[in-house]
């Protein structure tokens, strides 16, 4: 791939040579397909290496994906994992909703760590939602308030900012930029709002004011109209990358509700996330761990509180990249793989963390469901149908034997092998890849 130029300030570069644009170029995506915490930032870090741009769509900085490049790892919230490739532009979409505080924090960390010209190659939507220190307060005082029907929220302000979108009294990037004044009002207003609804918050108006006006100017480098820029992209022939933030068991629509995130982090929360047209799709990569992990509260079919669960967190150092804490563990579940495969048309599975299970004599895999004795074809859609939920297991042999050097599949041990073809013939879908470590190297094709 080429050197990055810019030309008239855009990152792409007019007058760099393109493909044929007589027919526009496919969007490849990557999502989540269970509840998150599957290696989705390794997969994207590995797949920006060939692209052109790469974006967020949805999400604030409760999401957290882990790199590792270069012996180094990088820890990313707000930024697309793929700004780790110098060559590409990376893009937080409309869809997203951004914390100005976090993201320059963000970016400091990463640029002491290696991370360079950040400002040149990162583009941010005027059409994105601000997250404010307001909204985080809120966030802990709606879990704190559900006392032990808490929904395990990282209370980082998301689900407060989206309703404040919803409601559309939100405030825009593009706000901040266009007429401070303007941005004054808005601001003033939402902070009555919530004044009115949560009285023991404080807000100092005016030192919040002066203090996004420092930010205007900090971001405004950054902002473009992100839906012109995918789309003259797509004209060129650019590949794009997306990466969904969260997983589809957490979507607002699809996901365990009311144990889910705010935003739609399945397919569809990519299209409008970005302003893409559905034709623009091309490959959809499902992301699944080898086990299942969830983080906070929520039906989880597959939970282990026992042995098996501990060594899963323990080999798998199984803890939150946002939240830090612990994550629950559980056996693969099928059943709920084919549901996320419904919802997100997988084209290909990467199948990660493949080497956690070295150990294990046996491995259980969930294949189904049963609710008061009877199967059931479907993903329940409520709490009350997957607290009864009994689970249909079936036992694979183990291989007992370290597999984090190999690098191709067939030297697998056969076992491994047969578990990865046992989920592609459940699933019917192909298993493109296999992780067994945690550096992007450790990412092997499977033939």
């Amino acid at each position: 791939m080429s050197s990055e130029k810019i030309v008239n300030g855009n990152p792409l570069g007019e007058n760099r040579q393109t493909r044929p644009s007589v027919t526009p170029a496919k969007v490849s995506v990557v999502l989540g397909a269970q509840w998150g915490d599957e290696g989705k930032g390794k997969v994207v870090d590995m797949l920006a290496t060939e692209v052109d741009v790469v974006c967020r769509c949805q999400g604030g900085n409760n999401a957290g994906h882990t790199v590792v490049a270069n012996g180094t790892e990088f820890d990313f919230h707000l930024l697309p994992s793929g700004v780790v490739n110098e060559k590409c532009v990376s893009v937080i979409g409309n869809g997203v909703v951004i914390h100005l505080p976090s993201l320059f924090e963000e970016l400091r960390k990463n640029e002491e760590k290696g991370l360079h010209k950040l400002q040149h190659r990162l583009i941010i939507s005027d059409r994105a939602h601000l997250v404010f220190d307001f909204h985080q307060h809120v966030d802990g005082m709606q879990e704190a308030e559900k006392g032990g029907k808490s929904l395990g929220t990282t209370k980082k302000g998301i689900g407060p900012a989206y309703s404040s979108k919803a409601t559309r009294n939100g405030i825009r990037v593009g706000d901040l930029l266009c007429d401070f004044n303007l941005f004054a009002e808005k601001f003033k207003s939402i902070v009555a709002t919530h004044l009115r609804l949560f009285p023991s918050i404080c807000v100092d108006v005016e030192a919040e004011l002066q203090r996004y006006r420092e930010y205007a100017d900090m971001v405004r480098p950054y902002v473009k109209d992100t839906v012109c820029f995918l789309h003259t992209a797509l004209r060129q022939g650019k590949t794009i990358l997306v990466e969904g933030a969260n997983a589809a068991m957490l979507d607002i629509d699809f996901g365990t509700y009311p144990y889910v995130t705010s935003s739609n982090c399945s397919i569809g929360g990519v299209l409008t996330g970005l302003g893409l047209p559905p034709q623009a799709i091309g490959d959809v990569i499902g992301v699944v761990k080898a086990y299942t992990t969830r983080v906070g509260d929520g039906p989880f079919p597959t939970e282990q509180l026992n042995e098996f669960g501990d060594l899963l967190q323990s080999r798998g150092f199984e803890v939150g990249v946002t939240t830090k804490r612990k994550r629950r563990c559980g056996w693969l579940d099928l059943g709920l793989l084919k549901y996320t495969s419904l919802v997100n048309g997988y084209t290909c599975i990467c199948l990660t963390k493949l080497d956690i299970l070295d150990t294990f004599k046996e491995i259980e895999v969930g294949i189904g469901y049963k609710i008061d004795g009877k199967v059931v074809d479907h993903f329940p859609g409520t709490i009350s149908e997957l607290e009864k939920i009994e689970v249909i297991y079936t036992t694979l042999p183990g291989w007992n034997s370290c597999t984090e050097n190999i690098r191709d599949f067939k030297e697998l041990p056969k076992n491994a092998q047969d578990y990865v073809r046992f989920i592609e013939k459940h699933l019917d879908v192909p298993v493109r890849w296999v992780g067994v470590g945690k550096g992007r190297e450790s990412i092997i094709n499977v033939d």
